[in-house]
């Protein structure tokens, strides 16, 4: 390898670096956000479990039509997967395939709804595997209702014994996990009463059991949409440690190939002391 081929590649490696660099800011910038969204979210939900509780020590939950769908002769399920859109975030898209590869057995009676289009590729490569929606926008959180209206259609239809929730679950900037949770049917546990609640008494228009199946229904539309900002932030945590690791490893072939190129340079230099020396010694012996 020459002293020039060196210095060309120092340079392609130099700007390799640059872009790793910009692209692991942007991710920690938008990583910010999605931890700042996901702790906003929480009261909501949180409010929304504790007025669920109260409510269902007051209603039959066998009135509520939610729970009256009948799925005993239903044999599919419906998993809604979340994914990226784009690539180079690390184990983040590779964590969901395995966990899928090894949990989920009979793909001939599963059905899929996608946010992603990783996750539709993957999906796509599996024998007996089925996509009945697939959501790639570049902003999937504003779909989070037409994805919630065909997951509650498909299930009230009674043709799904299960709706369920894979994502990656956003638990620090280093550490995650893939969550699989269940939608559908839903399971409530009554809340014990404490003696202050048994005195009060609460007057619900139009009815305890309609407003129980707004307020279940809401709820599991909000897990849907904190499931996807959780997995945002875990993307752009993914891709940022892996823009990381590329800028680190950018600067230590740069620091090799400038050691390299200081060497070739140094060779150089002396080959031509040496054909100078060899040139005098050539003339002064004539």
């Amino acid at each position: 390898m020459n002293l020039r081929v060196v210095r060309k590649k120092t340079k392609s490696i130099k700007n390799v670096k640059k872009i790793t660099k910009a692209m692991q800011m942007v991710s920690a910038v938008k990583m910010r956000k999605a931890q700042a969204a996901d702790i906003e979210s929480r009261p909501y939900r949180e409010g929304l479990t504790e007025l669920i509780g109260r409510l269902t020590q007051k209603v039959d939950v066998t009135e509520v039509p939610i729970f009256k769908v009948d799925t005993k002769g239903a044999k599919r399920e419906l998993i809604i997967l979340i994914t990226s859109n784009k690539g180079l975030a690390g184990p983040f898209n590779v964590n969901i395939a395995r966990y899928i590869l090894r949990h989920l057995q009979h793909f001939e009676t599963t059905d899929f709804l996608i946010i992603g289009a990783k996750g539709t590729q993957f999906i796509n490569r599996l024998e007996g595997a089925s996509i009945l929606a697939s959501f790639t926008s570049n902003s999937p959180i504003t779909q989070v209702s037409a994805l919630f209206d065909l997951a509650l259609e498909k299930f009230q239809s009674g043709n799904y014994k299960t709706v369920s929730l894979i994502y990656n679950k956003f638990l620090s900037m280093t550490r995650s996990e893939v969550a699989h949770e269940r939608l559908f049917p839903f399971h409530m546990e009554k809340k014990e009463s404490t003696n202050e609640e048994k005195v009060l008494e609460y007057t619900v228009e139009p009815s305890p059991a309609d407003i129980l199946q707004e307020l279940l229904l809401s709820y599991v539309e909000s897990r849907i949409r904190g499931a996807i900002i959780s997995s945002e932030a875990v993307e752009h945590s993914a891709r940022m440690m892996a823009m990381k690791s590329a800028t680190d490893n950018a600067s230590e072939i740069i620091y090799s190939l400038t050691l390299l190129a200081n060497r070739l340079r140094q060779e150089k230099i002396t080959n031509e002391l040496l054909d100078m020396i060899t040139a005098k010694e050539s003339v002064d012996t004539t």
